[in-house]
């Protein structure tokens, strides 16, 4: 006769190995992102989920111009992860009127992504790895932190759009890789996270050093829009990396650092 213990033993393993995963939706490219780096594959994502490439095969319910309510209940979520830079409070109070768990996830600070990614544990159907990723991205920001910060901070300006000029500012993720890296973002100090500036507030601030998202071709063509005026070095930083606040930061950070500081 088989050892009671023995089969429930068994059966509970099986109950492990068959259980359903977490059903997570993301409504944003870089939650997309951190839900794949904490082990989780959503059921729906948002549109210019590109990272990893697993997601792009992922049914969209997001774009730019909103949420899709509908599709979203129809897939009955456990968790819906989204974002207030670019999801419309409106439709998501709609979804928790219909009894979906909506977690705004919206760090601004490499420490405060990090901590996010591992509090995905909760619907990761390996949440080791949540918790293993999160570890890393620390240690490579310590790693930055300890080979930069002894070094004088150069000033510069994060540039965002031409016509008009947009910029981080203090409570941001971009911010953050700046001082990590020994820079100072000359508007770091403005009182709203994504201002509008003019040419004439930048050269007011004398940046040593420009940086954009985008590919070199793009940084020539900056140059060339601040010349004669301000005649300083262009540092284009892969436009995912350093636009999306997800795990991909830590990339940004390291091309940052090695561009903004090249005889470290």
């Amino acid at each position: 006769m088989a050892n009671p213990r023995w089969l429930l033993g068994l059966l509970l393993l099986c109950s492990s190995l068959f259980a359903a995963a977490p059903r997570v939706i993301t409504l944003s490219p870089h939650l997309t992102e951190m839900a794949f780096a904490a082990g989780i594959t959503p059921v729906a994502v948002s549109a210019w989920s590109d990272y990893p490439p697993a997601a792009q095969v992922l049914e969209q319910v997001a774009n730019w111009q909103g949420v899709n309510v509908e599709r979203i209940l129809a897939l009955k979520p456990d968790v819906v992860l989204a974002w207030r830079g670019g999801n419309p409070q409106r439709q998501i109070d709609q979804l928790r009127q219909f009894g979906v768990n909506v977690v705004w996830i919206d760090p601004d600070s490499l420490e405060q992504m990090a901590d996010a990614v591992a509090s995905l544990q909760r619907w990761s159907p390996r949440p080791q790895q949540a918790l293993d990723a999160a570890r890393q991205l620390k240690r490579q920001a310590n790693a930055l932190l300890a080979r930069y910060a002894a070094l004088p901070p150069v000033p510069v300006f994060l540039q965002f759009g031409q016509q008009p000029l947009f910029t981080a500012a203090r409570d941001t993720l971009q911010n953050s890789i700046i001082t990590l890296c020994a820079g100072k973002n000359i508007f770091a100090d403005s009182r709203v996270s994504w201002p509008q500036v003019s040419r004439e507030q930048v050269l007011m601030r004398h940046p040593q050093a420009l940086i954009i998202g985008g590919s070199a071709a793009q940084a020539q063509n900056v140059a060339r829009f601040w010349q004669p005026q301000l005649n300083v070095p262009v540092i284009a930083i892969n436009d995912d990396w350093l636009s999306r606040p997800g795990p991909r930061m830590l990339l940004a950070a390291k091309q940052l650092c090695a561009a903004l500081h090249p005889e470290q």
